[in-house]
């Protein structure tokens, strides 16, 4: 038995049946900036995870952790310059009226904080998403986060509406029809809360849609969307874990979206892989709820929770990380768009920053997903070093979403595998049934988070 299926049986046997990536899973035993190393020794290119958003291992970052974990690491009942010293740092990134910071440990927690407090102050109970979100894996979050559902599931106190996208729009309308499509959709949601007396409290999504595929929004929805919320009394609760610290080109995808959000939650990137959360709200919104409910989460707002998210606006600020994600993104988009005039299999091309979206169909005209083959293409540039993975709703759709200091000779490489790979999709059996454990372990609807 190999290495690696020696540590595989161990973990099933430990861990259980748990998800893991690729039909002959990876073992890496090393990082640094934008590479991964495997116990083989051989080199990856990291163009998937997001969590160390300035790169893997990043020698500030860890060093930070270390000095600060040397010195004091205690809970925030008691007083901490540097944990007040972040929050208005943290705050000074915002320009939409938030002004008050609550600390969790990871992206479930901060949206669960974020339904408690708009059940809390909006109407009722009832919570507008997506039909392929993914916001968590708490009690509460599962119910908004449909895309880990195995089978179609109904919650009395969630309505899921269809996501925005212009590729494969609503009922085929375009323009003004399509943005009327939708705000009827949420309208419908809203009405049907009230009628079964649970009443709404708000709407939460991600505002690139990042699980659902990165579609192209109908431009103007999302501003009349929340306006629509607003109106009937709900909360607006945008979830920045998979957008923010700068992977759009902005700090925030709320403000390259031209929204305004009562509550924004942040995760993943804030400490660089150090489990550091938060949400951000208004004074007024955090007071009421603090009025109403003690609040204290033992490891949330530590101070080396402190010290890795400072080290981390400190390197998005010093290495222009935020212009780089803008640079480097459009750079890779149009390398597909080249890619595309000799690959028909390239259908559509998205995202936002250092966010990348390529969404793969067997035929231009009918947009027939080509899920099969996407999962070819992931594997297959495995095997020439490039880590990538798949989402939306047909696990057709190439996802990257590298560390913010890729650069142009890594994004050459990774479009040059691409093309030396994506010829040869259809040669020799797809492993299906890795389809089913690769990934999220949700069948053909994979993604994770």
């Amino acid at each position: 038995m190999s290495e690696n299926n020696d540590l595989l049986e161990r973990r099933r046997k430990t861990m259980g049946a748990s998800p893991l990536f690729y039909d002959k899973p990876l073992h890496f035993v090393r990082g640094e900036g934008v590479h991964l190393y495997a116990a083989d020794g051989r080199r990856y290119l990291d163009c998937y995870n997001n969590i160390p958003v300035v790169g893997h291992c990043h020698p500030r970052v860890a060093d930070a952790i270390t000095k600060q974990n040397k010195t004091l690491n205690v809970h925030s009942r008691y007083l901490s310059q540097n944990i007040v010293e972040y929050s208005e740092r943290l705050l000074e990134t915002f320009s939409c009226g938030l002004n008050q910071v609550l600390y969790t440990c990871s992206g479930s927690e901060s949206n669960e904080q974020a339904l408690r407090i708009a059940r809390m102050l909006g109407r009722g109970r009832g919570i507008i998403c997506s039909n392929y979100a993914y916001h968590g894996n708490t009690a509460a979050v599962d119910q908004i986060s449909p895309l880990m559902h195995r089978n179609k599931q109904y919650f009395n106190e969630v309505r899921n509406v269809p996501f925005p996208e212009t590729y494969r729009p609503l009922n085929g309308l375009t323009g003004e029809n399509l943005i009327q499509g939708y705000l009827a959709e949420i309208q419908d949601a809203i009405d049907s809360l009230e009628a079964a007396g649970v009443g709404l409290a708000g709407m939460i999504f991600c505002p690139i849609f990042a699980n659902e595929g990165l579609p192209h929004v109908p431009p103007g929805l999302l501003e009349r969307a929340v306006a629509l919320v607003r109106k009937a009394g709900g909360i607006i609760i945008v979830d920045e874990v998979q957008s923010g610290f700068g992977r759009t080109g902005t700090m925030w995808g709320h403000d390259l979206m031209g929204i305004t959000p009562d509550i924004v939650t942040l995760g993943k990137p804030m400490g660089n892989g150090y489990p550091v959360a938060a949400l951000v709200s208004r004074d007024d919104v955090l007071d009421a709820f603090r009025d109403k409910v003690f609040y204290f989460n033992t490891f949330a707002a530590s101070q080396t929770a402190a010290a890795a998210a400072t080290a981390v606006l400190d390197i998005i600020k010093d290495e222009n990380l935020t212009d780089n994600a803008l640079t480097i993104g459009n750079l890779i988009r149009r390398g597909f768009t080249d890619l595309a005039e000799s690959h028909s299999l390239i259908g559509d091309i998205r995202g936002e920053g250092l966010w990348v979206g390529v969404e793969l169909v067997r035929d231009r005209k009918t947009r027939e997903p080509a899920t099969w083959e996407t999962l070819q293409l992931v594997n297959a540039l495995k095997q020439q070093g490039i880590l990538v993975s798949r989402t939306g709703p047909f696990g057709n759709v190439l996802k990257m979403r590298p560390p913010l200091v890729f650069n142009k000779e890594n994004a050459e490489e990774l479009l040059t595998a691409v093309d030396n790979s994506i010829g040869t999709l259809g040669d020799g059996e797809v492993n299906r049934e890795a389809l089913v454990s690769d990934m999220s372990g949700v069948s053909v609807r994979s993604s994770d988070r």
